[in-house]
């Protein structure tokens, strides 16, 4: 739920692709100093990346954020790392999650306008290949169409 005001970090360009978005959530993350240090400086990747339950709380999994070498004290790239969200959001995203079969997906990692970082996740479910195949079809069309109607002079 980033906005055009806020840049994006990292996305998870792949999770479009791979699952069907039902909702997004914003949600703030639990960092060490050093990892926001690597954040300013964008060398981290979501690409492999799910929120996960674990002890009543939230937590982003297998999230690179690689380690920063002028730091004293480092912290470990792949940690867990709890996601901060109100017990409201916490309880209807696991009910989903649990009731539902869906899966908690990081779309993108940015900082907030007051400098914070957040996390949208994205509460979805997995395509199947024939969805993909698909999809994959409708966006070319659409290219496709819109070459069409440039070649013949119209706007589209």
């Amino acid at each position: 739920m980033a906005r055009e005001t806020d840049h994006y970090i990292a996305q998870n360009r792949r999770a479009r692709h791979d699952y069907l978005i039902e909702s997004t959530i914003e949600a703030g993350l639990m960092l060490m100093g050093s990892e926001v240090k690597v954040l300013r400086q964008g060398g981290v990747s979501i690409n492999e990346a799910f929120a996960a339950e674990r002890e009543g709380a939230l937590y982003l999994m297998n999230a690179n954020i690689p380690v920063y070498a002028p730091a004293r004290v480092n912290h470990e790239p792949r940690r867990a790392r709890k996601l901060l969200l109100h017990k409201k959001e916490l309880n209807r995203l696991m009910g989903a999650v649990t009731r539902e079969h869906m899966t908690l997906v990081p779309l993108g990692l940015y900082f907030n306008k007051r400098g914070i970082a957040k996390v949208a996740l994205g509460l979805a479910k997995g395509k199947r290949k024939e969805d993909k195949r698909a999809a994959e079809k409708e966006r070319d069309w659409k290219r496709q169409k819109g070459r069409i109607l440039r070649a013949s002079g119209r706007d589209g």
